[in-house]
């Protein structure tokens, strides 16, 4: 396929800023990846299995539940419900970025499919130079986010059939990587009051939910202080 000189450019600018944009994900996702590869294999599903659920299911968390999931008596309705809840955050990713994906045609299945947390906190955050090719930054940093997820599940399915894993406490991992980025996104002013209301609604739906039901109260009391942060500026204006 010849392109012209103007896409050209664009493939050499976006690919590269996409990577270095993803390199923080790309050390957490080979850690969290290579521990459900070892937990999976640990069950007797090899690096194979790992890698190809995390081609179809992008899940994250829930792949980590799924591993409980697969230890017990099957229960579809349990699972459904229990990855509803789980995955009950994206529904405010969507509802975030539907203003950013329009216009992006065939991407947009891509975008929707891999929008992870780490990747939706990429794409609603990075400022991009004006001439680059936005559709284009989206979707290299969803491909390149969602390859290392599956890499480090293969790597960690291999690492688990080669050597003997002490596999208690190693889903920690993702709690690590959320902090980083939460640490990351901290470096920029502009970020301190969004980053002060998730504090807050957690720790006041933790209080008063409890550790098991969090993330739903949570996620209610952000999307609250938010509208009304937004409103209160466009009267202002």
């Amino acid at each position: 396929m010849v392109m012209d000189g103007n896409e050209s450019a664009h493939g050499v600018n976006v690919l590269p800023m996409a990577f270095k944009t993803t390199i923080p994900v790309l050390a957490g996702y080979l850690g969290l990846g290579l521990a459900f590869g070892i937990m999976l294999e640990d069950l007797g599903y090899n690096a194979f299995w790992a890698a190809f659920f995390s081609l179809i299911a992008y899940g994250g968390t829930i792949q980590y539940l799924a591993i409980a999931l697969l230890t017990t008596a099957f229960n579809p309705m349990e699972a459904f419900f229990l990855s509803v809840l789980v995955n009950f955050r994206h529904l405010f990713y969507g509802i975030t970025m539907a203003e950013k994906f329009k216009g992006m045609g065939k991407k947009k299945i891509l975008l929707i499919f891999g929008l992870s947390d780490e990747t939706f906190s990429l794409l609603s955050t990075t400022e991009l130079p004006p001439e680059m090719d936005r559709g284009k930054f989206y979707l290299y940093v969803t491909l390149l986010d969602h390859s290392y997820w599956i890499l480090g599940s293969f790597l960690g399915g291999i690492a688990g059939s080669l050597i003997t894993f002490n596999t208690a406490g190693i889903s920690f991992v993702l709690t690590a990587l959320f902090v980083v980025l939460f640490l990351e996104q901290m470096k920029n002013k502009a970020n301190y009051i969004p980053g002060a209301i998730g504090l807050g609604a957690t720790l006041i739906s933790l209080a008063m939910f409890g550790s098991g039901n969090v993330i739903i109260p949570a996620m209610i009391l952000i999307m609250v202080a938010m509208l009304t942060i937004r409103r209160h500026d466009v009267h202002r204006l």
